[in-house]
């Protein structure tokens, strides 16, 4: 199979790194959807990253799709939980919530590359502070705990990470672990890992 994306896009980085906790073999190939030459909306109609390209040339889309999909290939380990329904919810709930803050990045982002008399501050305003409220509610779930949910890694894990990430790089400002000492501590020991070691390298 083959991964299509970017390596600054926060939704290629969670699967990836799901790709690469599982030890699934994949070719990663990047290609940027606003570049010209993209060749991303000829197998994913809406022209969006992550794209996977199953072996039978399937495309499978968009990221949560994905992270169910690959979850299904082995067990090793299960990042999703399957026999325990309010296990699930909140791993999934966990990665609504980083979703949310790479999509409220992402607008804040699109705002300010806009020229300074486009810039819709009401909308950056807007889309900051629910950033802002995400991280105060991580924080607040997260505790003292060494994962997002149980007593290992999960998806819930990996999508937090990849969130945080994308906002060391674009809002870097923000100084999200001034503010939230628990997810400073936990990011550090997430960050340790061969597989973030690896996304982080790109």
């Amino acid at each position: 199979m083959k991964l299509i994306g970017t390596n600054v896009s926060p939704y290629v980085r969670k699967v990836r790194l799901m790709l690469l906790e599982k030890n699934i073999a994949h070719d990663y190939a990047i290609d940027a959807p606003r570049e010209p030459g993209s060749k991303v909306a000829q197998v994913n109609p809406l022209g969006r990253i992550p794209a996977l390209i199953l072996d039978d040339q399937t495309c499978v889309f968009d990221s949560p799709v994905i992270a169910e999909y690959v979850d299904t290939l082995n067990d090793t380990p299960v990042l999703i939980p399957r026999n325990d329904v309010l296990a699930r919810m909140r791993v999934r709930r966990w990665e609504a919530l980083a979703d949310g803050i790479m999509d409220s990045a992402v607008v804040v982002r699109t705002e300010h590359i806009r020229p300074p008399e486009k810039q819709e501050q009401a909308n950056i305003s807007r889309y900051n502070d629910a950033i802002s409220r995400a991280l105060d509610y991580a924080a607040q779930l997260l505790g003292e705990r060494e994962w997002c949910e149980g007593a290992a890694l999960t998806l819930a894990d990996l999508a937090l990470a990849s969130a945080l990430v994308y906002l060391d790089l674009r809002q870097p400002e923000r100084n999200w672990r001034a503010a939230h000492a628990n997810l400073a501590a936990w990011f550090e020991r997430i960050s340790a890992r061969p597989s973030m070691r690896a996304t982080l390298a790109d």
